[in-house]
């Protein structure tokens, strides 16, 4: 390498260090919220300082990979971004036991049994029941579920791509995808609207309104972990009434993965 492109290489790497560090500088405040949001709901052992670290990577992620032509600010773009290196990095500590999700898809089947029978709204007793177990240790299963109710839920609700976010794989989707991923946002939309008014309430506070456990049931006058119960309690409600239209899906896409073109 002559002098001169020595020179400007250097200049080239300096400038990049700079432009990152005054990111990090500008952005620092969304990630560290992003972070104690997320920190309120999950277990004790994970620490407020991996998740910034996670989320710091988040955000020079979303800064190669923004695309300020598809309509999403970069704000926007990045929280998103932000918030998904959380939790695969809690995701690959891998500390949900196997019983708690044991004990999530039996509340979801519980509940899917119970409104199927009823026709409305599965209430807590009548969960318990199907359960066969007493009201306490109903909540008990939905307070050691709400760690891993939260990480579904939130794919749940990211599964489709707002506006300017590209697929992590960078490839275009096919216009199969596009469509299933259409009718599931229809789907989730459904569900969400027919949830009981409380539950969907909870939803939206914490996941419009950015409130944490503590102010959500100050504005319910309820407990934190009763909140904590009505949230595990909206994710598996969504994930029974899901389960027929994610089943019925699988099925037609492995229909049409079997012809064969002409």
């Amino acid at each position: 390498m002559t002098a001169p492109s020595a020179r400007k290489h250097a200049y080239s790497a300096g400038a990049s260090c700079c432009a990152q560090q005054a990111l990090i500088e500008q952005y620092a405040p969304l990630v560290s919220k992003i972070a104690w949001h997320l920190l309120a709901r999950l277990p004790a052992n994970v620490q407020i300082e991996d998740l910034m670290q996670a989320g710091m990577m988040g955000l020079l992620e979303a800064q190669k990979n923004f695309d300020d032509s598809k309509g999403a600010s970069f704000e926007t773009f990045a929280g998103i971004r932000i918030r998904g290196a959380m939790l695969d990095d809690v995701r690959k500590g891998d500390w949900v036991p196997r019983s708690v999700h044991r004990g999530s898809r039996r509340i979801s089947e519980a509940i899917r049994k119970v409104e199927a029978k009823t026709g409305s709204e599965a209430k807590d007793c009548e969960i318990a029941a199907e359960l066969d177990i007493s009201i306490s240790e109903y909540y008990a299963m939905l307070s050691a579920s709400r760690g891993s109710r939260l990480l579904s839920l939130e794919e749940l609700l990211q599964d489709s791509e707002a506006p300017g976010f590209a697929a992590e794989s960078e490839l275009p989707a096919s216009p199969l995808s596009q469509l299933e991923n259409e009718r599931f946002e229809q789907a989730l939309a459904a569900a969400i609207d027919e949830l009981p008014e409380r539950e969907k309430l909870v939803l939206s506070l914490y996941y419009d309104e950015g409130l944490n456990l503590k102010e959500i049931g100050q504005v319910l006058s309820v407990s934190e972990s009763r909140v904590c119960q009505l949230h595990s309690q909206c994710a598996a409600r969504l994930r029974a009434r899901l389960s027929d239209w994610q089943e019925a899906n699988q099925g037609s896409v492995k229909k049409r993965s079997r012809r064969r073109p002409q």
